[in-house]
């Protein structure tokens, strides 16, 4: 296989805006990307340094490049979103196919048209409504249509053979229009109402029903005026409770959560103000490293290109570079002006902060399901040769500048976090800032007790941190005549981003990278990050505590009398550290003997 010359390549490409497609030596694509300048892009894959390992394996594996030149910017990304979804590069961030979303079916060719959830492709003699978010979002409607209009959802073959109503007529969720119940005039204007309903078109409907409740009022038809009143009353009860503002916008808000090398992007929508669900993907994050790059990539793939509707705004959790061109291409693409914004304020502050609540609620589900969990491990154990491990324990030190240093102790076993077992270590009697004394002090409480039987020995150990670290775990274990644990350094790469650490094996002194998208590696980048989580919080409670407390207190003979008399005498800590001992015994209550103890307390250093 020859090498691509990219050289020659790169000296007469053009530098007009356009779409590359980047091919291995099978003619697969491997990735698609859209540049305003195609030379000036196309050309910083090949320049040798910045590139993340990722990219680079990527490169090496090019042998031709492709290129198709466009009018404009907007242009090239709307022909890459179309490609993407063609071709399917493993190196593109790639959401599942659109025809698995659900929406609402309606078959209108149906005397008495029925309402059905439904997926796929579209079904012809009928209109759809949609697509929803998320199946909940389709059944929760289809609920509450049943509650409200009472249209019909039984399938035609139940309808056709129906001669008494079913339990849905009795229990008030159908109006019985299989067994002559209902007319199909009554029947066809309530069908309007809800087309109305999942248009969003809720001012409209309103409007509609008042009208007829008052026209049915004055013909003294009470019944149906009582009927009518009944409909407006849950509908307004539904969408008070569900709409955050007046103004009944029709919006997304995406936000994006990622923690062990996993991606959730989360997508609230609103329509007609009321929040009708929550769609979260969890995408392969492809060569893109920044949760911005992340959601910029994942816009455009979600919009263009397919039958989702576009709304009229799209909120973003994070600033993204080209905000004006993805507003042009979504604008372009819905035939009307599409508002995309980051910084906002009031409400859609909050429909933000609802998308990013959900993206952390499903990433923190995904990572604790038993089935992801079993994987990781499996995954673990296969790389290393290992048998699937039960118990992980991982260590972790934090600190400021060697204040109120505390070591943590995490466990996990098959299914997942082993919260009761967590333990903290507050270190003393070690050089301030001296994470290997810190680390070794942690390992040899925790692992006495083990040895002792109080403790359950662990399969695997994990430090976070490099080979200094990791030399204390193995001294200690040995010393302590601990043997059969795997032993684990995790040490930050070059760039300190998730998905390039480097790990060292403590039995065969082997360095490991491991793929970014490793199963095992976000097993190990899970427990890792949870060490550090509790870490931090512990230590800053410990520094909290510490910098909350007096060093006048613990004085032999310096009660709370004694030590309010002297920060009223000094009018402060800072002037009485630097005062004598006979200006300290002038205190009232003080004497010589007093006074030492004080000047020594704040005088130990």
């Amino acid at each position: 296989m020859s090498e691509f010359d990219h050289s020659t390549f790169l000296k007469h490409l053009t530098t007009r805006p356009g779409v590359y497609q980047m091919r291995d030596a099978s003619g697969h694509v491997l990735y698609v990307g859209k540049a305003k300048n195609l030379k000036s892009r196309v050309s910083s894959y090949f320049r040798g340094q910045g590139l993340s390992s990722k990219t680079l394996a990527m490169v090496q594996r090019i042998t031709e490049i492709s290129i198709t030149i466009c009018r404009n910017e907007v242009e090239a990304l709307i022909l890459e979103q179309t490609l993407i979804k063609t071709e399917r590069p493993p190196y593109n961030i790639l959401l599942r196919d659109d025809k698995s979303y659900p929406y609402v079916y309606m078959n209108i060719s149906h005397s008495f048209p029925g309402l059905y959830y439904r997926r796929g492709q579209r079904q012809p003699n009928g209109k759809t409504f949609g697509p929803f978010p998320s199946a909940g979002a389709v059944k929760s409607t289809l609920n509450l249509i049943q509650k409200t209009f009472q249209i019909r959802q039984c399938e035609e073959s139940v309808f056709a053979n129906r001669s008494r109503p079913c339990l849905q007529y009795q229990i008030g969720r159908c109006s019985g229009p299989c067994v002559g119940l209902i007319s199909k005039t009554q029947y066809a204007e309530d069908l309007e109402h809800v087309k109305l309903f999942l248009e969003g078109r809720s001012q409209d409907l309103f409007g509609i029903l008042e009208a007829k409740m008052d026209q049915a009022a004055a013909a003294l038809e009470f019944e149906q005026a009582s009927r009518y009143r009944d409909v407006i009353a849950r509908l307004r009860t539904l969408l008070s409770e569900q709409a955050m503002e007046s103004d009944l916008s029709d919006l997304d808000a995406l936000a994006v959560a990622h923690d062990a090398g996993v991606v959730c992007l989360a997508v609230l929508s609103v329509r007609g103000g009321r929040v009708i669900g929550v769609n979260a993907q969890f995408p392969d994050r492809g060569l893109l490293e920044t949760n911005a790059e992340i959601l910029a990539a994942f816009i455009a793939q979600y919009y263009l290109g397919s039958e989702r509707p576009i709304p009229s705004e799209v909120l973003l959790a994070e600033s993204i570079a080209d905000l004006a061109l993805v507003g042009s291409a979504l604008s372009e693409a819905a035939k009307r002006h599409v508002r995309v914004a980051h910084a906002v304020r009031g409400v859609r502050a909050q429909y933000l902060e609802l998308a990013a609540t959900n993206a952390t609620q499903a990433l923190g589900t995904r990572l604790a399901s038993r089935d992801g969990q079993a994987k990781r491990i499996a995954d673990f154990a296969t790389r290393f040769g290992i048998d699937p491990p039960n118990r992980l324990e991982c260590f972790d030190i934090s600190h400021t500048q060697g204040e109120s240093t505390v070591a943590s102790c995490v466990v996990f076993d098959g299914n997942g976090p082993l919260k009761r077992d967590y333990r903290i270590f507050n270190i003393d009697g070690v050089t301030a800032g001296d994470d290997y004394a810190a680390m070794a002090q942690a390992l040899t409480r925790r692992y006495q007790r083990v040895k002792t039987g109080e403790e359950q020995i662990p399969d695997v150990l994990v430090i976070d941190g490099g080979l200094g670290q990791l030399r204390e775990a193995i001294r200690i274990l040995s010393d302590l005549g601990l043997h059969g644990i795997f032993v684990l350094g995790v040490a930050k790469g070059v760039t300190r981003k998730a998905g390039f650490e480097i790990l060292h094996r403590a039995d065969t002194g082997e360095e490991l990278r491991l793929d970014p998208t490793a199963p095992a590696l976000h097993l190990i980048q899970q427990i890792r990050d949870e060490a550090h989580r509790f870490a931090i919080t512990k230590h800053r409670q410990a520094r909290g505590k510490t910098r909350n407390t007096s060093p006048l207190e613990g004085i032999p003979g310096i009660g709370p009398k004694r030590r309010q008399a002297l920060l009223r005498h000094f009018g402060g800590l800072q002037r009485l550290a630097s005062a004598s001992i006979s200006d300290i015994a002038k205190v009232q209550g003080m004497s010589q003997q007093s006074a030492e103890l004080v000047y020594s307390a704040l005088h130990r250093d």
